[in-house]
C-alpha cells in the first residue's frame, strides 16, 4: 500500500471520528403534534422504560446507570432504574449498544 493511500485512510479515519458522537444518550424520539401521550414517544425509550445508547469502550456501566436513574426521576416514573435487556448494533455506528431499563420505586 502506498504512502498516499495510507495518508488518505488516516485522514478519513480522523474525519469520521472527529464528526462522530461517543457520548451516551437517551434514545427518545417524539412524534410532533401527537394528541395522546401513548403516541407521543415513538423511540425505544418511554417515560417508564429508558433506553440508553452508548459505546462500551468509552462509557462505563456506572455512567449509563446514572443516566437512566436521572431519567426516571426526571420523568417522575420511579426513583431508580433496573437493567432489563441489552442489544448490540441497534443504535448508531459509533455508539452501537442499547441498554434498556425499567423504572422502579
Amino acid at each position: 500500500m502506498s504512502r498516499l493511500k495510507l495518508w488518505n485512510l488516516w485522514f478519513l479515519i480522523l474525519l469520521v471520528s472527529g464528526c462522530s458522537l461517543y457520548q451516551p444518550f437517551v434514545d427518545r424520539r417524539r412524534e410532533a403534534g401527537a394528541k395522546t401521550p401513548d403516541r407521543l414517544y415513538v423511540g425505544r425509550s418511554k417515560p417508564d422504560k429508558p433506553a440508553i445508547c452508548y459505546n462500551s469502550l468509552f462509557t462505563p456501566y456506572e455512567e449509563v446507570k446514572k443516566m437512566a436513574d436521572e431519567e426516571c426521576v426526571k420523568q417522575g416514573t420511579g426513583t431508580r432504574a433496573e437493567p432489563v435487556n441489552q442489544s448490540i448494533f441497534t443504535c448508531r455506528i459509533l455508539v452501537p449498544n442499547h441498554l434498556y431499563f425499567k423504572c422502579v420505586k
